[in-house]
């Protein structure tokens, strides 16, 4: 024992494999987003994590049904209603008809909501750049290119791709 009441052994659950250094990393990279999260810094935050990823996509992709919206996160229509009914109180998106003529009406994001987020992404960038002062123009597009194929395994495993620039 190194403290009292605490084992040396490791804790139940985690493996000297390399995923299991992954999950404690992971479960770090968790606890410290606050350094780049515009939402806890000083400024003020913007928008909400549900906000920012759902204006994020619709930026990608465009005008979004409920339908679309379900299809594309696996989240249940009554979760995305009250998601985008927020969202509509705040201004961030406006309801429209389908620009295809299709019945269902389609999410827009507003000129308002348009602007929180590019505000807000840019902050997230401006946190990242700061964590990744020190590192090599070879390491950040090295460690972007594993962070991408995370992401992308896991939504393969999902089965809900999500668009990339």
């Amino acid at each position: 024992m190194d403290k009292p009441g605490r084992p040396k052994d490791k804790p139940a659950g985690r493996t000297e494999k390399p995923v299991g250094q992954v999950e404690f990393e992971t479960m770090l990279l968790n606890r410290h987003s606050h350094l780049f999260n515009p939402r806890t810094r000083s400024s003020g935050g913007r928008l909400d994590r549900s906000a920012y990823i759902l204006l994020s996509r619709i930026q990608m992709d465009g005008p979004m049904s409920i339908g679309q919206l379900t299809e594309a996160f696996g989240l249940d229509a009554s979760t995305l209603n009250r998601q985008t009914a927020a969202m509509m109180r705040s201004g961030l998106v406006e309801r429209i008809p389908d620009p295809d003529g299709g019945m269902a009406r389609k999410f827009r994001i507003s000129a308002e909501g348009a602007r929180l987020l590019d505000a807000d992404r840019s902050e997230y960038v401006q946190g990242l750049e700061k964590v990744m002062d020190t590192w090599s123009a070879e390491d950040v597009a090295t460690f972007a290119g594993f962070l991408q194929r995370f992401n992308s395994d896991i939504e393969t495993l999902e089965g809900h791709p999500w668009p990339r620039p």
